[in-house]
C-alpha cells in the first residue's frame, strides 16, 4: 500500500490553455527633470520566458494645459524625446496607440506631496539565523501627506579578481604543421583587469504606508538585506536607494501585485482573478489592460561602505568564482599544467593544451616558481572585465 501511495507519480503536463493576449503597461513620471521612460509590451505564456515589446506605438503624456509629452521608441521602451518633470499643480494622462489601431488612455492623475529620503543606513544584523548588513532608510513628512512609499535600489560594487597577473600569457601559434604547434607569448597588461564595478538594480516591490500611524514618518524601514557571505560586500560597495511616494490608488495596485508575485505558486489558494489599473480602452472598455500610470514624486539618496567597516570580525565572502588558494592536492590536475612539448606520454607534457587554453580565453595565466608548469585558473580569476566593467563609476568614492 506504501508502495503504491509514494512509489508511483504521475507528472504533471502543464497545458496553457485559455491564454489571453493582452497589453502590458509599465508607466512611471517623477518630479526629476530627466528622460522619463515607458515601456509597453504583451502579456506571455507561462512557459516563455520573455515579454514581448509592442513596437511602433505612439506614445505620449498630456498635461491639463494641453501640453504634449512626445515619446520614441528605443531597444525595449519608450522614452520622452525631450527631459521633463511632473508639476504638483498638473495633472497628466498617458495615451498609447498601437500599431494595429487600438487607443488607450489613463486617468488624469497629479504629483504626490515632495517628502524627501532623511537618511539611510547600513548596519550589522542577524535575520532568519543569518549574519549581514541591513539597509534602512528613514523619512519624515511634517504635512501629513504623503503616507504611501515604494522604494527602488541600485547597488554598485568593486570586485577586485583575486588572480591578477601584470602580464598576459597569449598563444603565439606557428606554420600549420610545426612541432611544436606554437608557444606561449607574455604581453604586459595595457588595460584595468584588476579591479572592476559591477552594477544591479532591485527585481521586487518593497512598499510601505504610513496611513494607519500618527505620524507621517518612515523608520528604519528595511529596503535590502545582505548576508556575509554574499560577494556583492567583498569589497567597497555602494547602494542608491530611491523612494517614490505615490497615491493610494497607485499603492493599492502595487500591493494587490505584490500579493499575487508572494503567492508562491501558481497552483496555491490566492487566485484573485485578473485587476485593473487606470489604464483602459478607449475602443473597447470591457478590454484587459495590466498596468498603471503612475505620478510620482521622488527622491534618493546614496551611502558607502566596506564589508570591515561593519562586520569586522565575520570572514570576507568568497569571489564571485572558484579559484583556490593555495590550491588542494586533489585539485591540482585541474589548475597546474606541464608546459612542455612531447609525445611521449610519459613525459606528461601539456603544452599544446596550454595553447588550446589561452587561445579561447578560457584561462588566465598566473606564475608559479617553477618555469616548466603553468597555473591557469578560469579567465574570471584574473580578468575581471571578463564579467564586470573597469570603468569606475563617476560618483564612486574610494
Amino acid at each position: 500500500m506504501l508502495l503504491s501511495v509514494f512509489g508511483c507519480t504521475t507528472p504533471y503536463a502543464y497545458q496553457a490553455s485559455g491564454y489571453e493576449d493582452v497589453i502590458v503597461i509599465e508607466a512611471t513620471i517623477t518630479n526629476q527633470n530627466k528622460t522619463q521612460e515607458i515601456k509597453v509590451s504583451r502579456s506571455y505564456k507561462l512557459d516563455e520566458k520573455n515579454n514581448k515589446f509592442e513596437t511602433e506605438a505612439v506614445v505620449y503624456v498630456t498635461d491639463d494645459l494641453g501640453t504634449r509629452y512626445e515619446f520614441e521608441q528605443n531597444d525595449a521602451s519608450y522614452t520622452s524625446r525631450v527631459p521633463f518633470q511632473a508639476n504638483p499643480d498638473r495633472q497628466y494622462q498617458l495615451h498609447i496607440l498601437t500599431k494595429d489601431g487600438r487607443t488607450y488612455v489613463s486617468t488624469a492623475e497629479t504629483l504626490p506631496q515632495q517628502t524627501q529620503i532623511e537618511s539611510v543606513n547600513a548596519a550589522a544584523k542577524t535575520k532568519d539565523g543569518q549574519m549581514g548588513i541591513e539597509i534602512t532608510v528613514n523619512s519624515t513628512d511634517p504635512t501629513n501627506k504623503s503616507k504611501y512609499y515604494r522604494y527602488e535600489y541600485e547597488e554598485d560594487y568593486k570586485v577586485i579578481a583575486p588572480k591578477w597577473y601584470y602580464q598576459k600569457a597569449v598563444s603565439h601559434f606557428f606554420t600549420p604543421g610545426s612541432y611544436p604547434p606554437g608557444e606561449v607569448v607574455f604581453e604586459t597588461r595595457t588595460e584595468e583587469a584588476r579591479i572592476c564595478y559591477l552594477n544591479q538594480k532591485s527585481n521586487e516591490l518593497i512598499l510601505t504606508s504610513t496611513s494607519d500611524l500618527s505620524e507621517d514618518k518612515v523608520t528604519d524601514f528595511p529596503v535590502r538585506f545582505i548576508s556575509s557571505t554574499d560577494p556583492v560586500i567583498r569589497n567597497r560597495y555602494s547602494i542608491l536607494v530611491k523612494q517614490y511616494v505615490q497615491s493610494l490608488a497607485a499603492h493599492t495596485f502595487f500591493e494587490t501585485l505584490k500579493e499575487i508575485s508572494n503567492s508562491g505558486s501558481i497552483l496555491s489558494q490566492t487566485q484573485p482573478g485578473f485587476f485593473y489599473g487606470n489604464i483602459t480602452s478607449v475602443d473597447n472598455p470591457g478590454e484587459k489592460v495590466i498596468g498603471f500610470f503612475d505620478v510620482s514624486s521622488y527622491s534618493d539618496k546614496r551611502i558607502f561602505f566596506d564589508f570591515i567597516d561593519l562586520l569586522p570580525t565575520e570572514p570576507m565572502p568568497k569571489y564571485q568564482y572558484d579559484c583556490p588558494v593555495p590550491i588542494p592536492v586533489e585539485q591540482e590536475k585541474a589548475y597546474i599544467f606541464n608546459y612542455c612539448f612531447n609525445k611521449n606520454p610519459e613525459f606528461g607534457c601539456q603544452g599544446e593544451l596550454i595553447l588550446q587554453y589561452l587561445q579561447t580565453n578560457l584561462k588566465t595565466y598566473f606564475p608559479t616558481e617553477s618555469r616548466t608548469s603553468f597555473i591557469l585558473y578560469n579567465i574570471e580569476c584574473g580578468d575581471c572585465t571578463t564579467f564586470a566593467s573597469n570603468i569606475k563609476p563617476s560618483f564612486w568614492i574610494d
